[in-house]
């Protein structure tokens, strides 16, 4: 068919809108301009938005073979929906099976969800319990980004059972809150908490929160009533196993009535022994954290240099804040911000440079302990590196003892064995009729040089050493190392009687009395050396194919190889990569139909290994 329409746009292509072969309908047409309709004649399937052309579908065999071409369509649509409809049957009959191996399946994929989510988030699998007892260490948000979080501490439920967060407004407050609600959420249901190893989270039976400001014109609800609904409805619903969360304990409404009921609804919770962690602005708050028993202040660290929040949660320390600093790093006028000092009272400014002494002594305690904690770290690694190294020098101490032995034993056993025969042999010329005194001799020669000969090595280094004790080191000179029994090279001297030496990777300073020359290297002479080369001695010795295509590979190859013969190369690598391995075939077919070439073979693990062929040339 499409030879046919291919025919009509080669020999009717001024009749066509363009000479392409399309699809209308399922059916193959052509594009033909409405003027000429007529003259091409068969079936208008379509037209263009201009209606300037006719997508037509030409008569005669063409028609018959879209009509044959739409048959075997259907034909294909109908056992297509045959072979579906037996599958569906077949499937039915083992229905209970699949749907087991469909639930197995399900529980297996969550499994993988949650492993693939903690590895993601660098999660910990917390310790669970059922006290209430919350322990975080450097816990984060796990809906913030992990290169913008800021991992903080929390700690809820054995020395108090409250915390009240105060501080600035965006200082992370009601981050803290979600973060320690979707921390406890997250491990109830089984997933890992983006946190330190280590943690603890507790069961709840209920997680009550409120939120956010939910004031609503159509129910008219003001910021304080939206919260007040929520909070009433929390505390018809806790108990002692409950995790309350409140974001603005007491906003929107007077500031002493807003103060006074916030207190009474924590003390409310307090005494049912739930777990609760409250934000406020309310300044009374911070002396109620010190007066009750399990209830503690924390805070959000705010920076006055750079007037930003650090978002870093401090508990114990309740939070500043900060209007007078902040407004005189602003500008503000110094005998305006002095006024306004002079019209707070005297608690409130003890309040405020206790907490200020507060803050700079934690400061200076994290400080201190992170200094310690290099100082420990740094410890322990050096004594790890002197254990490691004690055990090392035991190990090749062991050794050299072994091998002394060993070569102890050698010549002992040889000298018996020489002794022996020399026994042997005076016991025959004793038996002998006379004996004559050059055998006397010889024999006390060789029963003298059957004696070890660990001695005489010992007195020859000896000797070597008085014979070179006084000569001059220079750098380069080879030396030996008479404290560790290794040979070196002299690099520089470094002082009167002191050299740096270099043995093997290691680099050390050596007073002279512990080197021994060893040899100086000769300066080598020169020695005119004729080279010959080919016309194409510059070429590489390897020919890099990755990339090209199969004919041109094999034409670069072919005068590739003949340079390689004219500059004298023995063996040359020809990386074609792994690929599909067309390629590297092509390579060695090449190969073997070549007359100069011996073999070839495919790269070892340094060369490439079978990205990389060596052709070995005559």
């Amino acid at each position: 068919m499409r030879d046919r329409l291919d025919n009509f746009t080669k020999t009717k292509t001024k009749m066509l809108s363009d000479v392409i072969v399309t699809i209308r309908n399922d059916r193959y047409v052509l594009p033909v301009k409405q003027e000429y309709r007529g003259a091409i004649g068969g079936i208008v399937h379509d037209q263009s938005a201009s209606g300037q052309t006719l997508f037509m579908e030409p008569p005669q065999s063409v028609v018959e073979l879209n009509n044959q071409l739409q048959a075997a369509r259907v034909d294909e649509k109908r056992e297509i929906e045959r072979i579906l409809k037996d599958l569906t049957i077949r499937i039915a009959e083992d229905e209970g099976y699949l749907r087991q191996n469909v639930e197995a399946l399900a529980h297996i994929d969550f499994i993988f969800a949650r492993a693939k989510l903690s590895h993601e988030m660098k999660a910990s699998r917390p310790t669970m319990n059922d006290q209430g007892i919350i322990k975080l260490k450097r816990a984060r948000h796990p809906l913030i980004p992990a290169d913008e979080v800021v991992a903080n501490d929390v700690e809820l439920g054995e020395d108090f059972t409250a915390i009240v967060i105060t501080g600035p407004n965006t200082g992370g407050k009601t981050v803290t809150l979600k973060m320690v609600g979707l921390c406890t959420l997250m491990a109830q249901s089984g997933l890992q908490v983006p946190a330190l190893d280590g943690g603890e989270l507790a069961v709840f039976s209920d997680v009550f929160a409120d939120i956010g400001d939910e004031q609503s014109i159509e129910q008219s609800l003001s910021t304080f009533s939206s919260h007040m609904t929520n909070i009433v409805d929390i505390l018809n619903n806790f108990d002692h196993k409950s995790l309350l969360l409140f974001d603005e304990l007491g906003a929107g409404t007077d500031p002493q009535e807003g103060a006074a009921l916030a207190m009474s609804i924590l003390d409310y919770v307090v005494e049912k022994r739930a777990r609760v962690i409250a934000t406020t602005h309310y300044p009374e708050l911070k002396a109620y954290g010190y007066n009750r028993k399990d209830v503690t202040n924390a805070s959000v660290e705010f920076d006055i240099q750079t007037l930003k929040p650090t978002y870093r949660l401090l508990i114990g320390v309740p939070g500043r804040s900060n209007a007078f600093e902040i407004s005189k790093r602003l500008g503000l006028n110094e005998q305006v911000i002095e006024e306004a000092r002079s019209l707070i009272s005297t608690d409130s400014k003890s309040v405020e440079n206790m907490i200020a002494s507060l803050e700079d002594s934690r400061r200076r305690a994290e400080t201190d302990y992170e200094n310690a904690h290099i100082i420990l770290e740094q410890a322990d690694q050096l004594k790890r590196d002197i254990e490691k190294k004690w055990q090392q020098f035991d190990r090749e101490r062991e050794a050299l003892y072994k091998k002394a032995e060993e070569k102890a034993e050698k010549a002992l056993v040889r000298a018996r064995e020489d002794a022996e025969t020399i026994v042997l042999e005076l016991r025959n010329m004793k038996t002998e009729a006379e004996l004559k005194e050059h055998e006397w001799i010889e024999a006390k020669k060789l029963l003298n040089e059957a004696r070890p000969d660990l001695t005489k090595k010992q007195e020859k280094q000896e000797q070597a050493f008085d014979a070179a004790k006084a000569k001059t080191l220079h750098p380069g000179d080879e030396v030996k190392l008479l404290t560790l029994d290794q040979k070196g090279s002299i690099i520089e001297q470094t002082g009167k009687n002191e050299f740096q030496v270099q043995i093997g990777i290691m680099k050390m300073k050596v007073k002279r009395k512990d080197l021994l020359f060893v040899r100086r290297e000769e300066p080598k002479m020169e020695k005119p050396l004729a080279t010959v080369r080919g016309s194409q001695y510059h070429v590489k010795p390897e020919l890099d194919l990755r990339g090209e295509r199969y004919e041109d590979a094999l034409q670069q190859l072919e005068k590739y190889v003949d340079d390689a013969l004219l500059a004298g190369y023995h063996n040359v690598s020809i990386i074609h990569g792994k690929g599909t391995g067309a390629l590297r075939k092509g390579v060695k077919d090449f190969a073997r139909k070549h007359s100069k070439i011996t073999s070839a073979r495919d790269g070892e693990m340094g060369e490439g290994g079978l990205g990389v062929t060596v052709l070995a040339l005559k």
